[in-house]
């Protein structure tokens, strides 16, 4: 007889095929775990037409909210938006009561079901950040409760204040006060079985926050990469120009000024020999685009603006080396998504990408000044540019490492942690 499949609740509220971000990795999850268990997916309303399409004959259950609280999240994206941009903590506050009236209705829909052993497991996927409750745990007396991976919390570095101050990070206190009101907070992850966090600061923050013992939380990298983005055949060893890539918001945090400082303060001959793409639009753009302008490197620097990240594929295979100075980053997909194409990365030792990127794959640069980054930046990219041997070592080894992200991978990796908590 074949083995029993295990039954899975799954709970992710932002859980969509055809957006980007953290519902399209919400999706990638579900996907990894119904290759192994029977899932039963519990998601809002607002991604009914986009599963559907995909998934019409297994078991989704969509949470409707009522047109108040719809009201609600229409403002709420609204008064937090300052030129385009998202204020996160004033998003993540005034947005709490969409997810409030989502996390109730789905505790009263399942909390019988859970409790009369209908299901193996629970797991709890979105939203990442790890500012909110779920009410189900209440429920979970005899069926192990996981929550994750969350991943947030990290820190502007010393060193970038006037960027953190561009980023509203003075708001930030609305993170501290959330965990003293909002009600099931603490039992959220004091009652759960397992906990995977999505980056080392996130794994000891929880850790010190709720007293949670080494055994009950581990390192789970939230992001993964599809299968078509591992480039099989190395790159070209002598390229007519060295492309250097760029994807990624045109924000202040990112730090695509820095990569564009670095590439002025290259000698000569070696900025002639480099072309720059930068994929990505924002904020920050018009600022960019004065700033290549004085340094005169129009003929170097070229804005492509957005593209769908199905179509990023293209940039990362014309590229040889991936250029990523953001000094404050959580996930970083396009990082996997540039080592998986062989690219060397050159990125900002701060959050997921620092430990995405490892000495054999590419240069990690502390953030301890602007001026820092910007001269170690140019440093590396000189390195990159003059040392072939040194690109095809890297080029290989990222290759060899973003294998281990794949979503294949990562389902064999969760199916273990399943396994490993019902024990």
């Amino acid at each position: 007889m074949p083995e029993k499949k295990l039954k899975v609740l799954m709970v992710i509220e932002q859980c969509n095929p055809d957006w980007f971000s953290v519902p399209l990795v919400g999706y990638r999850f579900y996907e990894a775990v119904a290759k192994f268990a029977e899932v039963t997916l519990v998601t809002h309303a607002r991604n009914r037409e986009a599963l559907l399409r995909k998934h019409r004959y297994r078991e989704i259950h969509f949470i409707e909210e009522s047109t108040m609280v719809a009201q609600w999240h229409i403002y709420a994206d609204k008064i937090s938006k300052v030129r385009g941009n998202i204020i996160w903590p004033i998003y993540l506050t005034l947005s709490y009561p969409v997810y409030a009236a989502f996390n109730r209705d789905v505790y009263r829909k399942f909390h019988q079901l859970i409790k009369q052993g209908e299901y193996d497991l629970v797991h709890s996927i979105t939203p990442m950040v790890p500012r909110f409750p779920v009410k189900l745990v209440k429920a979970c007396d005899s069926t192990p409760f996981i929550i994750g991976p969350v991943n947030g919390g990290v820190p502007y570095p010393d060193g970038f204040r006037e960027v953190a101050k561009k980023e509203f990070s003075y708001l930030n206190f609305l993170r501290k006060l959330g965990r003293l009101l909002l009600p099931g907070y603490r039992a959220t992850y004091q009652k759960a079985a397992y906990i995977l966090s999505g980056s080392s600061y996130t794994l000891k923050m929880i850790q010190d926050l709720f007293n949670i013992p080494s055994q009950s939380i581990e390192l789970f990298f939230e992001n993964g990469i599809e299968s078509q983005f591992l480039r099989q055949e190395p790159k070209e060893s002598y390229p007519e120009k060295i492309k250097l890539l760029f994807v990624g918001r045109l924000v202040p945090y990112k730090g695509a000024d820095m990569l564009v400082e670095a590439i002025y303060r290259l000698p000569e001959e070696l900025k002639q020999c480099c072309e720059v793409i930068v994929v990505g639009d924002g904020s920050e753009r018009q600022v960019l685009e004065v700033m290549v302008d004085q340094f005169e490197l129009r003929e170097i620097v070229k804005f492509i603006g957005w593209v769908d990240q199905a179509d990023t594929l293209g940039y990362y295979q014309a590229a040889d080396v991936f250029c990523f100075p953001s000094v404050r980053e959580f996930g970083g997909a396009v990082v996997l998504e540039a080592m998986a194409n062989r690219l060397p990365c050159v990125v900002v030792n701060n959050g997921g990408i620092g430990e995405y990127v490892t000495d054999e794959t590419g240069f990690r640069i502390e953030p301890t000044s602007r001026e820092y980054v910007i001269d170690v930046l140019t440093k590396h990219i000189a390195q990159l540019v003059e040392n072939k041997e040194l690109r095809e070592r890297m080029s290989a080894a990222a290759f060899e490492r973003a294998k281990s992200f794949t979503w294949e991978e990562k389902s064999k990796n969760i199916e273990a942690i399943y396994n490993k908590v019902l024990s």
